[in-house]
């Protein structure tokens, strides 16, 4: 990105004093994140939304303003609930170029984010907030929500695509994956329930983050307890169980997501139990469907993850970012490795969710 993009962003929202540094911030992908401090000490975090991931920036930034208010309203700390900045005209976002879009968060003074837990409590303390999340939004309308990934957790929907994909087969790799093809094919009847307990009404609809890792959890730096959840873009109505079911997906996998050593990837039962506990403590407004669904939410959330990986390994790698050959055959490896560990550890899953369930 060039200076002059963010320079001239900057000078659109209204702040406490005069800019004095504009610096690259944090980890991610896909939008551009800059930390912002003015000549008065105070500190912001200005951020560029990618218009060619997210090419309805109105409805998004509409589920950003009625989230943050919605949560922000619920608790006395500041630090609850990101605080968006108005721009000099009144509005809470600015356009850029390219389709791009500009916003101001006020920062989150005296927390830390981190990108791996560094004990058991750490972990848990995500589940806190991201139970906490659920509860907060448990009265909000999640169906006024944008969808600002359309199908994003339809898992069919990835079966389809996938389908297509190795029908296609237009780089002539299916040949060298027939197991990895077998085991999703496999699994394809299941790989719909959440779905379809979805659409007939067995599940409510509840508002979902829909990107449940750790780096997206800030915590008081010096309790390190959870203070708010960050990154509110793919926020859509969905199921409680896609929020649980990625947090275990990366949380208590054993391996990288891209190790190629399959034999060091397992899901962590105690880290099962520790997430487990932590959300339904922070969320006790689940129904007993919900929570006995949360199990399920791992192994699919997981499979159609690996689903998403090979699809695009099939197709030439278009989508997610490889950094050598066969780099999202080895994440989809290890997204199946880790449901067929989930699927041999199934009952304990389901007597720790249940036991938990009841309050034990």
């Amino acid at each position: 990105m060039d200076n002059a993009s963010y320079k001239n962003a900057i000078h659109r929202f209204v702040m406490d004093g005069e800019p004095v540094s504009c610096e690259l911030y944090g980890c991610g992908h896909i939008n551009h994140t800059f930390l912002l401090t003015t000549d008065t000490g105070r500190r912001y975090i200005l951020q560029m939304v990618n218009g060619s991931v997210f090419q309805d920036p109105d409805g998004l930034m509409e589920n950003v303003v009625a989230i943050t208010r919605h949560i922000a309203s619920k608790c006395s700390d500041p630090r609850c609930s990101l605080r968006l900045n108005p721009t000099v005209d009144g509005k809470l976002y600015t356009r850029g170029d390219k389709g791009n879009m500009w916003r101001l968060y006020d920062y989150v003074e005296n927390s830390i984010c981190l990108q791996a837990p560094e004990t058991p409590e750490d972990f848990y303390q995500s589940a806190i907030a991201f139970g906490t999340f659920q509860q907060q939004l448990a009265d909000f309308p999640a169906e006024t929500l944008h969808e600002t990934i359309p199908n994003f957790h339809n898992t069919p929907d990835r079966y389809r695509k996938f389908r297509e994909a190795l029908a296609a087969d237009k780089c002539s790799r299916a040949k060298d994956v027939q197991p990895e093809i077998d085991f999703v094919l496999a699994r394809e009847e299941e790989a719909g329930a959440l779905q379809r307990m979805r659409e007939s009404g067995e599940l409510p609809t509840r508002v979902t983050h829909n990107d449940t890792k750790l780096n997206n959890v800030m915590l008081d730096a010096d309790t390190r307890k959870a203070l708010c959840v960050i990154d509110l873009d793919t926020v859509m109505p969905g199921l409680a169980a896609y929020d649980f079911g990625d947090s275990i997906r990366f949380g208590a996998a054993t391996a990288a997501e891209d190790e190629q050593d399959l034999s060091k990837m397992e899901m962590s039962l105690e880290a099962y139990e520790t997430f487990t506990r932590g959300f339904l403590t922070a969320c006790p407004g689940l129904t007993d469907l919900e929570k006995k669904t949360l199990p399920l939410g791992a192994k699919l959330m997981t499979l159609e993850c690996g689903v998403r990986f090979l699809t695009d390994y099939l197709e030439g790698d278009v989508y997610f970012a490889i950094h050598r050959p066969g780099h999202n055959l080895d994440r989809a490896r290890t997204q199946f490795k880790l449901v067929a560990d989930m699927e041999k550890k199934w009952d304990d899953m389901a007597a720790i969710t249940e036991r938990l369930s009841r309050g034990e």
